[in-house]
């Protein structure tokens, strides 16, 4: 066991180790087209048989080579191996357009070595997990996965609600630049907070196609790329869409993800097609966003067990029920037999006039105004994006004084309430621009007026396609982010309605100019309607 491997699994709170692991091995693996994918292998020491465990990583080997190590001090032949363009791999990185085929290249090669006996596990977070996804139908018979934080589908994570995730882009490239070019330079950076403030100066400059080159120096092909052929082309997302592959035969998964994960309702939705499909994965939420500490340490105390029990056959590890979730809200952890549980009924609570917000349907009510300005955006206060600073839930008070955000709240609650599962909203709005954004948020407040997010969502509107009634109006239809949440009684809930979250998502220029190139900005004037033609209205799944 070395010092790091020791270290890191005390941190995290994982078994002791079964046995040491041998110094690790590294090979050149070929790819179909002659690239060379650098390849390290950690091994058990002492003699005999294990299953394999693969993760394919973006980001080099520093970290996760202690990861790697701690896999084989559990019994396992553990492979990690640097993708295409990364690390000291050959080729050009392309984001999400290789990983089959050098995925299926890797699969050929690890079936030709004298350790492998047939046993296999995927495993690793976000864009591992994708990584997993792309060869999750050509996997032995005796497999299992354990994908984290991620996605067998990006253009949703790319396009949220048909905006740009321009935060995560901004900081994934300046994270896979640094880690790939001078890892310890790039741990520094985070430490200190140079990512998040690269990100906020190159998301505040047009036009956005140049942001590449404000965080790294350079020009990236792949995000040029994106901006030229990405953007409302099912066509460029269609191979890279891994959706497909899951089947009744695909192998056992455990789901790992964090309330507020950037891809948490895509990982849900992965977990509901597998249920679906016949298989009973594990699913495991915490309160938890995309790199919080706490999820990476459950990842690995889940991953164990899990692999244990479906390539070992040592099932002792496995909890009684597929589902662990924790309750915000001081409730903690439960387990269930699916998500959402069982017993979740729909309550409707309406927007009324005076910045209300009630059981009752409405009758008459003023429509609210409010404009938002692309000049100076409505910023993101906390919520599920990728940060290694300011995600998770924060205090919106200070965001819900601004004049482009409008507030509903209920009364004092007389009991507790548990959301459990996706919020629906119901809106019906207005603009006078081209092209737009609605952005919803519910928020907890408390007896000391703490507004604390809870999940949100946000939508693309090109108003020259909505169909409007006689006072302006169009009907919008919202999903929120999932959340497991208690609302305690003197509490209040409360509903916000803005157009943006900066720089979260891109800025709406209100232009409906090319998302890369444009750089005019115009105002936009929305409207909300609440009255008895227009009930606008949010969809609680409460529990119990």
């Amino acid at each position: 066991m070395s010092t790091a491997s020791a270290v890191l699994a005390r941190l995290f709170g994982l078994p002791a180790a079964r046995n040491a692991a041998r110094p690790p091995e590294d090979f050149d693996v070929i790819a179909n087209d002659g690239t060379i994918l650098k390849t390290r292998v950690y091994r058990p020491q002492a003699d005999g048989t294990y299953p394999t465990l693969l993760m394919r990583v973006p980001y080099g080997f520093l970290g996760f080579g202690t990861v790697a190590e701690i896999y084989a001090e559990h019994g396992f032949n553990s492979i990690l191996q640097a993708c295409r363009g990364t690390g000291e791999s050959g080729g050009v990185f392309d984001p999400l357009r290789s990983e089959r085929d050098d995925g299926l290249a890797t699969l050929t090669w690890i079936e030709q070595q004298p350790w492998f006996d047939g046993r296999l596990g995927l495993t690793g977070p976000s864009y591992l997990g994708y990584a997993q996804w792309a060869i999750c139908d050509a996997l032995p018979q005796r497999s299992a996965l354990a994908t984290k934080v991620s996605s067998s589908d990006f253009q949703s994570v790319v396009f949220p609600g048909g905006t740009f995730a321009l935060q995560l882009w901004l900081s994934w490239l300046q994270i896979v630049a640094g880690l790939t070019d001078a890892p310890m330079t790039a741990g520094l950076q985070i430490m200190i907070g140079d990512v998040e403030r690269k990100t906020l100066s190159a998301a505040s400059q047009l036009p956005m196609i140049d942001g590449d080159v404000l965080v790294t120096g350079k020009q990236v092909p792949f995000w040029r790329d994106w901006f030229a052929n990405a953007i409302d082309n099912d066509g460029f997302w269609e191979p890279l869409d891994h959706r497909k592959r899951i089947s009744a035969s695909t192998p056992p998964n455990h789901f790992v993800s964090g309330w507020y994960d950037f891809m948490l309702k895509e990982l849900i939705t992965d977990y509901q097609r597998s249920v679906e499909l016949g298989h009973r994965p594990y699913l495991t939420i915490g309160q938890w966003h995309h790199i919080s500490p706490d999820l990476q340490a459950e990842s690995m105390r889940q991953t164990l067990p899990w692999m244990r029990a479906h390539l070992h056959g040592d099932a002792d590890g496995l909890r009684r029920n597929p589902v662990r979730i924790e309750i915000g809200g001081g409730v903690g952890w439960r387990e269930f037999p699916s998500f959402p549980p069982p017993g979740v009924q729909d309550a409707i609570l309406h927007l009324h006039e005076a910045g209300r917000l009630a059981s009752a349907v409405p009758e008459d009510g003023q429509p609210l105004r409010y404009t938002y300005d692309p000049s100076d955006p409505t910023p993101s206060v906390g919520g599920a994006f990728f940060a290694f600073s300011g995600a998770g839930p924060v205090n919106n008070k200070k965001l819900e004084q601004r004049n482009d955000v409008l507030v509903f709240t209920t009364d004092p609650l007389a009991e507790d309430v548990y959301v459990i599962g996706a919020p629906k909203m119901t809106l019906y709005a207005g603009t006078d621009a081209e092209t737009t954004d609605f952005f919803v948020r519910i928020c907890d407040v408390s007896n000391s007026g703490v507004s604390t997010n809870i999940c949100d969502t946000i939508l693309r509107v090109n108003s020259n396609e909505m169909t409007r009634d006689a006072q302006g109006a169009f009907e919008l239809n919202l999903t929120l982010h999932p959340c497991a949440h208690r609302f305690r009684r003197g509490h209040r809930i409360r509903l916000q309605v803005s157009s943006g979250a900066h720089p979260r998502f891109a800025r709406n220029l209100g232009t409906n100019e090319p998302v890369g190139t444009a750089t005019r900005m115009v105002r936009q004037n929305q409207i909300v309607f609440h009255d008895s033609d227009h009930p606008s209205a949010i969809e609680l799944p409460v529990w119990g």
